[in-house]
């Protein structure tokens, strides 16, 4: 289930970039984005260069992709994800989706849920772990 939520994760994160940047076509605005462009602009009034900048290298993509391949490694070298992360990504997904409904968050919880259900499941086969989640 760790292995899947990190799939999940990773690749929803990849694919929010890299459809940004080619079917919103916000890549055409790199220009603008490493010659200083954006450093004036009104974020009040965002310019079409600052909402794909925002939209696809600046977005929450990324850093899924860095927390994806993180649960990744984690699960492939034994160490179980710690409780929060799946938490966390959950909450967070769950308030974006109070803002934009319409958008794939239920990917993100799903993947949300595979974490913290692989999570439980490696901390009670374990039996290293306390009630309280404590090491003995």
């Amino acid at each position: 289930m760790i292995k899947w939520a990190g799939w999940l994760i990773t690749v929803f994160g990849a694919a929010h970039t890299l459809l940004a940047l080619t079917l919103e076509r916000a890549a055409r605005h790199a220009g603008t984005w490493f010659s200083g462009g954006l450093w004036s602009d009104d974020l009040s009034a965002m310019s079409p260069e600052n909402s794909a900048f925002w939209l696809s290298v600046a977005s929450f993509g990324v850093p899924l992709v860095l927390v994806g391949v993180t649960v990744l490694w984690m699960e492939r070298h034994g160490i179980t994800p710690p409780e929060f992360l799946a938490w966390a990504l959950g909450i967070w997904s769950l308030l974006i989706a109070t803002a934009l409904i319409r958008t794939p968050w239920p990917i993100i919880v799903i993947a949300c849920g595979l974490l913290l259900a692989g999570i439980r499941r490696a901390a009670s086969q374990s039996g290293s772990e306390t009630a309280n989640g404590e090491f003995q």
